[in-house]
C-alpha cells in the first residue's frame, strides 16, 4: 500500500462511543475517489489513534490502522430509487417520535444522538413519517460542518445518510445495528444553514442484514446526496 496522509478520527465523530461514526469515515474515504463509491467498514475505526489512508492496487483506497485494515473504499455504481421527499414541515413533525435519550442505543453518536447539542452533533432525528413507509428529520448544518466556500464537506454529507437508514430498518424487536457498507454519491452539496430533510426507507432484510436507502433532501425536495447501506445486527 502506498500511504498517502495520515488522520486521526476525532472523539467528537464518534458513533458508538468507542468508536468513530460509520457514515464520516466512510465519506473521509470516499472523498479520495471520484464520483460514487461504495465503502466497506471492516473493523470499528478507533477514536484519537493515528491511521493511515492509503492506495491500494488499483483503484481502491484503504484506511488502516498497523496492519490491521479499517475500512476500503472502491468506485462504484448506484441503482437506487429515490421515494419523494417528505415536506420539510413533515419532518420536523417527524422528528417529535423520535427515540428518548434513555431509549437510545448510542446516545452520543454524532450524526443521531440525542445527548449531542447544538454544533457539537449534527443532530439528526429520524422518526417516522405519517402516512409514508419511511423516516426523516430536519437537518439544518451548521457553519462547524462547512469548508471555506459554506458548503458542508463531504464527510459529513455521508455522515447524514448513515443514521436515518438504521432507523429506517429497526422494528419493533429492536436491536442495535451497525453499519456494514454505504455506497454513496453526492450531487450537490448544501450549504450551512440551510434547510435540508434527511430521509431513510427499508429496502429489504435477510436475516441479521437489513438494506436501506437514504437522502439528502434540499428544503423544497431536491435531491442532495443519496446511499444504500447494509446494516447487521450486533
Amino acid at each position: 500500500m502506498i500511504v498517502s496522509e495520515a488522520v486521526v478520527i476525532k472523539r467528537r465523530f464518534c458513533g458508538p462511543p468507542d468508536s468513530g461514526n460509520g457514515g464520516y469515515v466512510c465519506g473521509l474515504l470516499a472523498q479520495r475517489l471520484d464520483g460514487t463509491a461504495e465503502v466497506r467498514l471492516l473493523k470499528p475505526p478507533p477514536l484519537e489513534t493515528r491511521l493511515e489512508i492509503g492506495q491500494a492496487q488499483g483503484p481502491v483506497v484503504l484506511l488502516v490502522h498497523g496492519r490491521t485494515v479499517i475500512a476500503e473504499a472502491r468506485p462504484a455504481r448506484l441503482d437506487l430509487d429515490v421515494p419523494e421527499a417528505p415536506s420539510f414541515q413533515e419532518a420536523l413533525e417527524a422528528m417529535k417520535h423520535y427515540v428518548s435519550e434513555d431509549e437510545h442505543f448510542f446516545p452520543t453518536c454524532f450524526v443521531c444522538g440525542p445527548a449531542r447539542r447544538a454544533k457539537d452533533g449534527l443532530r439528526i432525528f429520524s422518526g417516522p413519517v405519517a402516512s409514508r413507509s419511511m423516516v426523516a428529520s430536519a437537518w439544518v448544518p451548521d457553519e462547524t460542518l462547512s469548508d471555506a466556500k459554506g458548503l458542508v464537506r463531504p464527510e459529513f454529507v455521508w455522515a447524514s445518510l448513515d443514521c436515518p437508514g438504521a432507523f429506517a430498518v429497526l422494528g419493533a424487536d429492536i436491536r442495535p445495528v451497525v453499519l456494514g457498507s454505504l455506497t454513496a454519491e453526492i450531487l450537490d452539496r448544501p450549504s450551512s444553514g440551510e434547510n435540508c430533510i434527511a430521509a431513510g426507507w427499508k429496502i429489504s432484510s435477510q436475516g441479521r442484514k437489513h438494506l436501506a436507502g437514504t437522502a439528502l433532501f434540499s428544503e423544497h425536495g431536491r435531491i442532495l446526496a443519496r446511499a444504500q447501506a447494509v446494516w447487521i445486527e450486533i
